[in-house]
């Protein structure tokens, strides 16, 4: 079985790797990719997604295997990730259900926090959705955001409700919602619950104190923080060693 998993990983994964990461993955493939969703109970797993004390998590609860992903919003190299690998994670582990995905948001400054409450604003099952959009148009927000009047970047560094809700209106942050179908009096009721604010601050202090030198993207695989490993093609063969196929148990 974990031969066709890691074929099928090999596969996805080619379609977004750096060519140096390619040719190591060409190596490993062992078999027809379509071979890894044999024996699954024919479930969608990467569209299951339930709340976590520190974020959500993506999958099948029993996966054999649990990755968490340590981002921040404003992160340009955790939108290179998102771009780069989780794709490949989605349709070769996540789907077949070897795999779960947790993401757990570290907030670094007023926007990451005002965006955080966004993501998780609204149903579970549209969090992955709301996640991604915001770190694939990165580069359309980030740089309206950094063009911004100095006057008006004070105002949202000083947090609280009131500034969230500009910076959100100021960079379309709303717009982008209400397309997905969240209302805007929701959006608005989240972007003022501090509660939920210092929440997602104490969470990433939590991680910080159980994971040290959490920069972001770090990813924790079965528990452990993998040193040095901050982007997709130094995740990739981590994964690869994970699933092979005569790894001891």
């Amino acid at each position: 079985m974990k031969t066709a998993i890691l074929g099928a990983f090999v596969a996805a994964s080619a379609l977004c790797l750096p060519a140096s990461a390619q040719d190591r993955g060409s190596e490993n493939q062992l078999s027809d990719p379509r071979s890894a969703f044999e024996g699954s109970s024919g479930k969608a797993w990467h569209a299951e997604v339930a709340r976590t004390e520190r974020g959500h998590i993506i999958g099948n609860p029993e996966a054999e295997a649990a990755l968490i992903e340590f981002i921040s919003y404003t992160c340009t190299d955790c939108a290179a990730f998102a771009r780069q690998g989780e794709g490949a994670l989605d349709l070769a582990l996540l789907a077949p259900g070897h795999l779960t995905l947790e993401v757990r948001p570290v907030i670094r400054n007023a926007l990451d926090l005002t965006i955080s409450l966004l993501v998780q604003c609204g149903e579970p099952s549209g969090f992955k959705d709301r996640h991604r959009m915001f770190l694939m148009r990165q580069d359309t927000w980030l740089s309206k955001a950094q063009s911004a009047p100095a006057g008006q970047r004070a105002i949202w560094e000083r947090g609280g409700p009131t500034a969230r809700l500009n910076a959100a209106q100021a960079l379309d942050f709303d717009d982008m919602l209400i397309a997905r179908g969240v209302p805007r009096v929701e959006i608005n009721r989240c972007l003022r619950d501090n509660r939920a604010a210092q929440a997602l601050i104490e969470n990433g202090d939590a991680d910080g104190e159980e994971f040290e030198n959490l920069a972001v993207p770090s990813f924790a695989l079965d528990g452990e923080l993998l040193a040095n490993v901050h982007t997709w093609d130094a995740l990739y063969p981590v994964i690869v060693e994970r699933f092979r196929p005569d790894r001891a148990q």
